[in-house]
């Protein structure tokens, strides 16, 4: 694809929301720019933590780190897009003056990994357009690698462009998942899922960070993704990265993904229909068959 249709696609892209020719790219630069503010603060901060503790759900955890990332991220959006909406993951939302497009802010992806010094986490920005993610960056500081993707410019890491894999057979894929704050509360808690993927495919790895999940899915590293239990600052991004590296993205049922419904597929194209009809399959294990009887009494 020519240079011109590139920008005429993002030109259409920004007409669609109501932006302005150009508007797009500026965005996508204050996306990277915010998460790579960010990320430098968990850089700081990592190993050298003074307080770590839960909010509201066992396991929920928040540090020091959280919030210096997330302020970091909202200095950079309140100075370059200040008429804009922002739903970040430990101040809540902030309305916008009258614009449709709203900010979904994960300073900490992966805060568990992060509190134990396991390298597998990054800063979070989309911008999502009534709901629906439009764009987004994720900086990964450990791998020193920054994910972005824009409709009409593509996805992208650091200056290498990314596609998802060609993969279309379940026998051959690596997948990965995440197992929800909730998982000790109730039967539909993924641990079925995991079990049936794992058995059919080459691998379910459980990364512990939904965006860089999704980014590697994005890149090919992985072939495919389901969640569920999760927030719009956990997806945004990641979801636009697969969608504009080629991906899919779709409910657990292949309808239209929701950000406020929390779990979703995310994938290579030749491997939804496989996906969809692996979660369709699977039925909860009982909580005996993993020392929790107490939940079987529980189950209506």
């Amino acid at each position: 694809m020519s240079a011109t249709d590139l920008q005429r696609l993002t030109d259409q892209s920004a007409q669609q929301c109501g932006l302005a020719p150009g508007e797009i790219e500026r965005l996508a630069e204050v996306a990277r720019r915010a998460a790579e503010a960010g990320a430098s603060q968990l850089l700081a901060h990592f190993g050298r933590l003074e307080s770590i503790r839960e909010k509201g759900r066992a396991g929920d955890l928040v540090t020091e780190a959280d919030v210096a990332a997330e302020q970091a991220v909202l200095a950079v959006l309140e100075r370059d897009t200040p008429e804009l909406g922002v739903l970040a993951e430990e101040s809540g939302r902030r309305p916008g003056s009258g614009s449709e497009l709203e900010w979904c802010v994960d300073p900490l992806d992966g805060t568990t990994n992060y509190a134990h010094r396991y390298p597998f986490f990054g800063t979070s920005i989309g911008l999502t357009w009534r709901g629906r993610p439009l764009l987004g960056a994720l900086a990964v500081p450990a791998l020193q690698q920054l994910y972005w993707a824009a409709p009409g410019l593509g996805a992208w890491c650091n200056t290498s462009r990314i596609q998802v894999s060609d993969c279309t057979n379940l026998s051959s894929s690596l997948l990965v998942t995440g197992f929800a704050y909730d998982r000790h509360e109730r039967l539909d808690n993924n641990y079925a899922e995991f079990a049936w993927f794992t058995h059919r495919t080459r691998g379910v790895r459980r990364g512990g960070a939904a965006a860089v999940d999704l980014a590697f899915v994005a890149d090919g590293r992985l072939d495919g993704y389901w969640e569920r239990g999760l927030s719009p600052w956990d997806l945004a991004a990641g979801v636009a990265l697969v969608e504009q590296a080629g991906g899919v993205v779709c409910a657990y049922n292949g309808g239209p993904a929701e950000l406020a419904e929390g779990r979703l597929i995310a994938c290579t194209p030749g491997l939804r229909q496989a996906l969809i009809d692996g979660l369709a399959a699977c039925r909860p294990l009982s909580g005996a068959s993993f020392g929790a009887p107490e939940l079987d009494q529980a189950a209506p």
